[in-house]
């Protein structure tokens, strides 16, 4: 054994996967992502689209929140594009 207390036999078994981690940490950071999305659009699109909370939304909000959500969804995708543009 070695001071941490490990055998040191050659055995792969204790070792952690570097891919395995990296695809966990992925995985993570876009639920992450997904989740501060969804809350974002929630927020800035309630906040602009329904002016008088209710039981169900009317149709003017409904179209306001399914436009501000697409604009956003686009807004999103064009700041993404340039920053992996500028990444590479």
């Amino acid at each position: 054994m070695d001071s941490f207390g490990s055998s040191t036999n050659g055995s792969s078994a204790a070792q952690p996967n570097p891919e395995a981690i990296m695809d966990q940490v992925k995985n993570q950071l876009a639920q992450a992502y997904a989740e501060e999305f969804l809350e974002t659009v929630r927020g800035k699109c309630f906040e602009k689209c329904i002016t008088k909370p209710g039981s169900s939304l009317s149709g003017s909000e409904s179209s306001c929140i399914s436009r501000c959500v697409d604009r956003y969804i686009e807004a999103t995708g064009i700041i993404s594009k340039a920053l992996f543009s500028q990444q590479r």
